[in-house]
């Protein structure tokens, strides 16, 4: 057995006073001064993050239609009659309906899709498998003023104008390229021993992706999932396009229906959109377990 001595230099004894113990800053840790300006920055920047949050709900609680050019008279008149116009003399359940059916039919149709196709790619070679993904990406290259026309031209010929299968389908031809890339990307990182260890144990193609992939890909999925569901829930060019009754108006376009040529009730637009926000936080709330990790795990194999 060998023992080892540190010997301390004359100069740091001198220097350090008796029996005052030694300080030692172990490697990555910050100073007082950066973690407070870490600190500091942080809170800021969640501030401005949160301030037109706090600064709709403050318009939201005015009566006045014009009260955001004057919103210190605010102060003294706050009121919840905007929302109780919103909820009892506008369509905002029907607009709930319709936004739920199209985000919750967009998402599940958009992860399937997305998830069988990324799966295919990272898995199986088949001729032209390179070719589809860069397919996928070059559609997204398209603005939505292009596509609108041609997509209407579909959906009239298939009768599913003024629908909501169609407004789905439309959706989706946004949301599964960039789905498709992310899911590829995080089923790139599960260990191809897994298939194969299916394939021993008698399982198709499909029942092992069923059975033994898509379980361990459950961060990627949520974050397709919110992707999804927040690109559906927010879009406007599709929706007001292709609904055309005032029953099937999804949120982002009933949000609209305060607005005409010669007025605009910005009360009761900013009532509703913190009403609108409610669905999407209890949807964040219940994926943002895995939503984090899926963030990450596929920006590195293995």
């Amino acid at each position: 057995m060998s023992t080892t001595t540190v010997e301390t230099s004359a100069a740091d004894t001198e220097r350090r006073p008796a029996g005052a113990p030694r300080t030692v800053r172990r490697r990555g840790d910050r100073s007082r001064a950066a973690s407070f300006v870490s600190h500091a920055v942080l809170i800021g920047a969640s501030l401005i993050a949160l301030f037109p949050i706090a600064w709709l709900l403050f318009l939201s609680l005015g009566p006045d239609k014009d009260d955001y050019l004057h919103p210190g008279r605010i102060w003294r008149k706050m009121t919840f009659d905007n929302y109780a116009f919103v909820l009892k003399d506008t369509g905002f359940f029907d607009w709930l309906t319709s936004t739920l059916v199209v985000v919750l039919g967009t998402t599940l149709i958009g992860v399937v899709v997305a998830a069988s196709t990324g799966y295919a790619v990272s898995r199986m070679r088949f001729p032209g498998y390179r070719k589809l993904m860069w397919v996928l990406l070059v559609t997204q290259m398209f603005p939505i003023a292009v596509l609108i026309v041609p997509m209407y031209q579909i959906l009239s010929d298939l009768q599913l104008i003024d629908s909501y299968l169609g407004l789905i389908l439309v959706n989706c031809t946004t949301i599964v390229p960039y789905c498709a890339w992310l899911m590829k990307g995080y089923f790139d990182t599960i260990p191809f021993e897994i298939d194969e260890a299916g394939r021993v144990d008698g399982l198709t193609p499909f029942g092992t992706f069923a059975r033994l992939i898509l379980p361990l890909a459950k961060p990627g999925l949520a974050v397709a999932a919110f992707y999804s569901f927040l690109t559906a829930f927010g879009e406007v060019a599709f929706a007001s396009t292709f609904m055309l009754s005032d029953d099937n108006y999804t949120f982002a376009v009933g949000l609209q229906t305060f607005v005409s040529e010669h007025d605009a009730q910005r009360n009761l637009m900013a009532a509703t959109a913190v009403l609108i926000a409610i669905p999407a936080a209890i949807f964040f709330y219940l994926v943002q377990k895995n939503l984090v990790t899926g963030l990450t795990a596929g920006g590195t194999k293995g």
